[in-house]
């Protein structure tokens, strides 16, 4: 007997990656629509600049959405009935947020000082439920790599 999804969950189904039929059923009508704000936001701030790629990473954290150049920009993780977005936040990153750390918000804030540093960063693993989540989330990703100027 299959047992009920339970908030954040992922998904795990390994036979293919989540399409956005799925996606949407997975994570809910309001989150997907925060999922693909945010997917918009990054394609018309970062035009050509990331191929996304479905990544299956194991049977408990299932599948997510990794933005990558040369190093890791964001991972967009989808779980029942929410979504969140992982931002790793090396030296530098570290650096910058601290300089402006009276200008996020606090619940921002809080979860960076409660999150664990590695030796490649702080792991900041965000829930979007809300347009002020993704603001967050838009800031935190140019502090990491400032979007390329427009050559109008």
């Amino acid at each position: 007997m299959e047992q009920s999804p339970k908030i954040g969950d992922r998904i795990t189904d390994k036979s293919r990656s989540p399409d956005d039929s799925t996606l949407r059923d997975w994570i809910g009508p309001k989150a997907f629509g925060h999922w693909a704000e945010l997917r918009k936001w990054i394609e018309a701030h970062y035009p050509g600049v990331f191929e996304p790629e479905w990544l299956f990473r194991g049977k408990k954290r299932g599948w997510s959405l990794r933005y990558k150049k040369s190093r890791a920009f964001c991972t967009l993780l989808p779980e029942y009935r929410l979504f969140s977005v992982e931002v790793v936040l090396g030296t530098a990153e570290r650096e910058k947020f601290e300089a402006r750390r009276y200008g996020w918000r606090t619940e921002l804030v809080k979860l960076y000082d409660e999150a664990r540093a590695y030796p490649d960063g702080k792991w900041l693993k965000v829930a979007i439920s809300s347009a002020v989540d993704r603001h967050d989330v838009t800031e935190l990703l140019s502090l990491k790599r400032p979007p390329p100027r427009s050559r109008d």
